[in-house]
């Protein structure tokens, strides 16, 4: 009996990648991964021919324009709008088409910034960033066909890729001080719990489309999200609290983007580490690389 395919795209990403490094423990699944060199998803055509030759059960669109300030360049705009939105309408097309359950991941971004409880999945959304508005239509653009779920994230990290995690501990070796922003606050998540949370979704046999939020548990403020990596690290370089309007970016950042994850424990009985505990598992790893 044929396994079920699981299609990821933007598998060099940290959630692709984090699917890669686990895929061997769901040896029950057939996983194709996907980059931007081997398939661009912004190619109607090409994702066609993709579906068409692999058949996916499953697809799994880690993809995404990331670079938030790059994005408020005009020039950047049709760029980001092709992979964040009109990319995961082609994904979502195909899905539907060949009986395809699709998993589509979005961002906090979608919402104002401005709420002081957890934001809801049904809670209004008014994007403040090329980048959340972007996002915000590819969500619109995956639920126009029934089957799809959209995971929210926020403060994505893991041992892969370019992150805040990483950069902190690389700047904390480089300086004797380091500036960081305390006034927004959120929750961190772990690449790889996502990554266990999609897969456990995709093996519990129940789908339940719509919009589900995850991050991981606990919520904290970018300061003193430093000054955990620093005490994990034994780093001794000095961190001073400074405003957002200390640090001027191109793209508005939104003050508060904590998620409410309810949905998603409730739905898929889904355990959900503490930010604290998954960060100290992932400088672990860091360390012995």
């Amino acid at each position: 009996m044929q396994k079920p395919v699981v299609l990821v795209t933007g598998s060099s990403g940290q959630v692709g990648s984090e699917l890669r490094s686990i895929a061997d423990a769901y040896a029950g699944y057939d996983f194709v991964f996907t980059d931007r060199e081997s398939l661009s998803i912004i190619d109607e055509q090409a994702i066609l021919a993709c579906f068409e030759k692999y058949q996916p059960h499953y697809c799994i669109n880690c993809a995404a324009y990331t670079a938030v300030d790059k994005a408020e360049d005009p020039a950047e705009y049709e760029m980001v709008k092709a992979l964040n939105a009109d990319a995961v309408g082609y994904l979502a097309k195909a899905s539907d088409l060949y009986q395809t359950k699709f998993i589509h991941l979005s961002t906090d971004y979608v919402f104002d910034g401005n709420g002081s409880e957890p934001y809801k999945e049904d809670d209004p959304t008014e994007p403040a960033s090329v980048y959340g508005v972007t996002k915000l239509q590819g969500e619109k653009n995956a639920l126009q066909f029934t089957d799809a779920i959209v995971i929210r994230t926020s403060w994505v990290y893991s041992s892969y890729g370019k992150n805040f995690v990483k950069t902190m501990m690389r700047l904390m070796n480089e300086r004797n001080e380091l500036n960081v922003v305390c006034d927004q606050y959120g929750s961190p998540t772990y690449a790889a719990d996502l990554a266990e949370a999609i897969m456990k979704i995709i093996s519990m046999n129940k789908w339940h489309s719509g919009i589900y939020h995850y991050s991981n548990k606990g919520e904290t403020n970018w300061y003193e999200f430093a000054l955990a990596i620093k005490q994990l690290t034994g780093a001794t370089c000095a961190l001073k609290a400074i405003p957002t309007s200390a640090y001027p970016t191109a793209a508005k950042r939104p003050e508060w983007s904590v998620l409410s994850k309810q949905k998603i424990i409730e739905q898929y009985q889904i355990i959900i580490p503490n930010w604290e505990e998954s960060l100290k598992h992932c400088i672990d790893i860091l360390k012995s690389i």
